[in-house]
């Protein structure tokens, strides 16, 4: 699910600052090569035992990624539900508890990045 309203697309950070920050929320930087990363962010769902992911998208427009000077852009925020080995699904209905959660937590990220 596309996660609309965040505030968040086309914020620009360099990549130290935007690890610094993610990491200080539980983001990890998972998926990254020269140009694009993801940023996620694990939530578990107590009362169903299911992992969401809450993935920041991100692309390099100035430097490379093994350069903490990058310059990233914010392209898209998503959430999607975790499924087995490793993928996320991002058709199926997210808990309201949790898509509240990702919501601030998405908020948290853009103070930190303002």
């Amino acid at each position: 699910m596309l996660l609309e309203n965040t505030g968040l697309n086309g914020i620009r950070s360099d990549l130290g600052h935007l690890d610094e920050s993610g990491d200080k929320l539980g983001f990890v930087r998972w998926q990254w090569e020269y140009r694009r990363a993801t940023y996620d962010l694990k939530l578990h769902d107590r009362t169903s035992g299911q992992d969401y992911y809450l993935r920041i998208a991100t692309r390099a427009i100035e430097g490379k990624l093994e350069n903490p000077e990058a310059i990233l852009e914010v392209e898209g925020v998503y959430i999607g539900r975790s499924t087995f080995p490793h993928g996320l699904d991002y058709e199926s209905a997210i808990p309201e508890p949790i898509l509240n959660a990702a919501k601030q937590r998405a908020q948290d990220l853009k103070k930190l990045l303002s």
